[in-house]
């Protein structure tokens, strides 16, 4: 598992945001049908707006029930991460982050497959042995890479973690 942690000052997550139900395997159909009813102007907007890492478009799972029991509500948002200081326009949705440190993962593979296992193997096999826990905030997916496959892209997994 190819990990790194990172320290990033506040910076705020901006998009389009939805309740949905949690779910454990395969793609989530309400999450499917909230980006697919994006038109695609819409994703050229979010990317120019993105100034902050994690960078591209991004995949944000917000408010998630702490036993992350299958069919509770987190909130999810398609978007974008920027500065503090970057102007929003009023018709996005915004999380605040605070300064904290992330365990990024890196994975290739199918969508979402690839990220199911690979939390999983972090939950079992990266936490357990390394001096960080999670703590409180937004988990996020970002695609930081172009690639010619849309099925088996590089992402990034990024986990808010503090010392253990």
């Amino acid at each position: 598992m190819e990990t790194r942690i990172v320290g990033r000052p506040a910076f705020r997550l901006v998009g389009h945001a939805i309740r949905v139900p949690l779910i454990h395997r395969g793609v989530n159909p309400y999450i499917q049908r909230h980006v697919a009813a994006l038109p695609a102007q819409e994703h050229l907007r979010l990317k120019t707006l993105g100034d902050a890492e994690p960078a591209g478009l991004l995949a944000v799972c917000d408010d998630l029930d702490a036993d992350y029991d299958e069919g509770s509500e987190l909130t999810y948002l398609h978007g974008v991460a920027v500065s503090r200081c970057t102007p929003v326009p009023a018709d996005l949705d915004v999380i605040e982050v605070p300064a904290g440190r992330w365990v990024v993962i890196r994975v290739v593979g199918p969508y979402p497959q690839i990220l199911q296992r690979t939390w999983a193997a972090a939950a079992t096999g990266w936490f357990p042995f390394n001096p960080w826990r999670l703590r409180p905030g937004p988990e996020i997916v970002a695609v930081p890479e172009p690639t010619d496959d849309p099925g088996s892209p590089t992402r990034e997994l990024w986990l808010p973690v503090e010392p253990a």
